[in-house]
């Protein structure tokens, strides 16, 4: 018997120091290996009868962790892109950090803390999604209700001071109303808002500029980079198994050379940021030592799996043996396999399991991952047949970006006045999703090439505004 420990890295940073003893700890306990999850934690195994020991040394050494379980998911946050994948804005490490410490709780619902000028990490992936805004301290909140697809953008600015009491008091009106806004698939959201701010001081600005987010690409994370006049290393197993002794010494080196943090990743990888130009010869002993690859192809790395899925792990490893064959080009996608019916896994492209072994391909409208607008590409997908269909849909996706689609002003004309060649789309100004009749709406059934004019009612599937609410975009 075996038994699964999980232990939260908030927002996805570790002393080196607090790393180096866990890693103790586990190795003591027999574990061998280390996993890092979607969520920026922390798993290791142990052998059933070293439990009692291990739970001794966790209480003396102050740590939190969970058995066989998953009630408080970890806070992650988009710090690990600070100075190397997002320089931009005024999010820094010291908001980060000062926000974390203001947690007096432990969280039971997910909670992102994101900056928007990046796309490393997922911004939808939370049931509260925090997105900075350009107003300096200032966040966007969109809330996405357990067990549902549905999102509620609320409708001002949060102080970063706020977002742990808005946090703890959403996840309280919740979880002790789980017949109105849990796995309900139809939640009045002004009911909500009006709950959680009943009683409630919090520092709040009017919403004058809605959400944007920035076209995705995945930076690549891998290997040594060079930033300022330092460098960091990002480290990626396609197994997703770092070797205790590895990040022992990994530590030990961090020590060493006076970097005090490392990170983890939402794509299950570790990054190490300030290395001196005059130590990265000891980190590449290490890796050597280790046999260790940091120059993975892209389409190994933009994937993600729900974490401790080995069913997840081995068709991913089978895809990308295939796409390698194929030479696929996957620039600016990402996939994800879900073998779950409700996970917060994001991607350009969805490989859903069905219980019969068959599978159905989905994809955002935009091929964006951070879209919420899923539509479905096949069903019903035999296993030898699945390649052969991602392929088609990824060689779609670059005949698409050809002609990629802008959207520019609202047009002041009504569509039926415009001239035949002018495409046409309509957006909602409330939480930017589009409607494209060339995709229609599978949440909303309504089929594709229906022109937004002929449907009589139409309530936005992110955000639920009404069809008013949606202006007319050019699409070039």
């Amino acid at each position: 018997m075996e038994y699964l420990i999980k232990i939260n890295l908030s927002g996805g940073v570790v002393s080196a120091g607090d790393l180096y003893e866990i890693l103790v700890i586990a190795e003591n306990a027999g574990a061998q290996h280390i996993r890092f999850g979607n969520r920026q934690q922390l798993f290791f195994s142990i052998p059933g009868n070293e439990l009692e020991d291990m739970e001794m040394e966790m209480l003396q050494a102050g740590i939190v962790y969970e058995i066989d379980a998953d009630k408080y998911p970890n806070i992650i946050s988009s710090y690990v892109c600070d100075t190397i994948f997002s320089q931009e804005g005024w999010l820094r490490e010291g908001v980060y950090k000062d926000i974390f410490d203001l947690f007096s709780y432990q969280p039971r619902l997910k909670i992102n803390l994101v900056d928007r000028h990046q796309t490393f990490v997922p911004f939808f992936g939370g049931n509260f999604n925090f997105i900075s805004s350009d107003v300096s301290n200032y966040w966007y909140l969109h809330v996405r209700f357990p067990k549902t697809s549905q999102f509620y953008c609320w409708p001002s600015l949060i102080y970063s001071n706020d977002i742990p009491v808005i946090s703890k008091k959403a996840e309280e009106v919740i979880l002790k109303n789980r017949a109105l806004f849990y796995d309900m698939p139809d939640i009045d959201e002004q009911l909500f808002f009006d709950m959680v701010t009943k009683g409630t001081a919090t520092h709040m600005q009017p919403m004058t500029v809605p959400l944007q987010l920035p076209d995705f690409y995945l930076p690549y994370y891998e290997g040594f980079n060079k930033y300022d006049n330092k460098y960091w290393l990002g480290v990626y197993r396609r197994n997703e198994l770092f070797e205790i002794s590895f990040l022992k010494e990994v530590c030990s080196l961090c020590l060493e050379t006076r970097i005090g943090q490392l990170y983890t990743t939402p794509w299950k990888s570790i990054l190490i940021k300030g290395i001196n130009p005059g130590d990265r010869n000891d980190w590449g002993f290490i890796l050597d030592r280790y046999r260790l690859n940091v120059r993975h192809a892209s389409n190994e790395l933009n994937w993600q799996i729900e974490d401790m899925c080995e069913e997840g792990l081995t068709l991913k490893q089978h895809l990308v043996r295939e796409f390698e064959k194929a030479d696929l080009r996957t620039y600016r996608l990402s996939f994800a396999i879900k073998t779950q019916s409700k996970t917060g896994l994001l991607g350009s492209i969805i490989i859903k399991t069905q219980p019969s072994g068959n599978f159905e391909v989905l994809h955002t409208a935009d091929f964006n991952p951070n879209s919420k607008n899923y539509i479905s590409y096949k069903k019903r997908v035999k296993a030898q047949n699945l390649v052969e269909q991602l392929i088609d849909l990824c060689n779609s996706y670059y005949q698409l970006s050809q002609s990629k689609t802008k959207i520019v002003a609202p047009l002041v004309k009504e569509a039926e006045d415009l001239p035949a060649n002018v495409d046409v789309l309509y957006q909602c100004r409330h939480c930017l999703t589009v409607y494209d009749k060339a995709y229609g709406d599978e949440l909303n059934t309504i089929p594709a090439g229906t022109a937004f004019a002929d449907i009589d009612t139409y309530t936005c599937p992110v955000c639920d505004a009404d069809k008013d609410s949606f202006e007319l975009m050019e699409k070039r």
